[in-house]
């Protein structure tokens, strides 16, 4: 049994792809032989010659039309290859970013870590430090936690601005293909109400 693609490129083989230039074609045939073969005046000859002449000048209008209509279909078609290539690089891109981030989050942590175990093997070394001193080495600690604990945060909303911008990357590249896509298959769509 015939697939529908097969019974939809046979119609278009038999309508021409329903522009009707097949049946101009078949006129235009028609006519020439019967201008050929017919014995006519020389007036009514040279009537049937311009007749014959416009209507090939139709036809070719409409076969430059449709050369010219393909073309564009091949020129859009390269744009949309393009633009296709573009959104992959920019994937690859977004994706080599998210890599990166995660590297320096764990090194953040990692530094964070070896700062903390550090300055515990500090403390254990000093066994007795002066009052003053301790108190000083308690605020510096303070503040170098409370750096770390700022350059941690500002690591945690870095990430999570590239979490949203890849979100929204993924977000416009599936509305893309859709768009690729329904724009794809609407050809298809009139072709087929055409041949019903």
């Amino acid at each position: 049994m015939a697939s529908d693609d097969d019974i939809i490129r046979r119609k278009l083989l038999i309508e021409g792809e329903g522009t009707g230039y097949d049946s101009r074609i078949n006129t235009f045939l028609k006519n020439f032989i019967k201008w050929h073969i017919t014995p006519e005046t020389a007036e009514d000859s040279a009537i049937a010659y311009q007749k014959l002449l416009s209507q090939l000048a139709v036809l070719e209008h409409g076969f430059a039309k449709i050369n010219f209509i393909q073309n564009m279909n091949v020129e859009e078609k390269k744009n949309y290859d393009v633009i296709y290539k573009e959104i992959e690089k920019q994937i690859v891109d977004a994706r080599a970013q998210i890599i990166d981030c995660k590297s320096e989050l764990v090194q953040a942590k990692r530094i964070r870590k070896n700062r903390q175990e550090y300055d515990v093997l500090a403390k254990l070394i000093q066994q007795h430090p002066l009052r003053q001193e301790t108190m000083k080495e308690l605020e510096e600690l303070d503040k170098e936690t409370k750096h770390l604990q700022e350059a941690n945060q500002k690591l945690e909303d870095k990430l999570e601005t590239r979490r949203k911008e890849f979100h929204a990357l993924m977000t416009s590249i599936y509305e893309l293909t859709q768009l690729l896509d329904d724009d794809e298959d609407k050809p298809e769509d009139v072709e087929v109400m055409e041949t019903s």
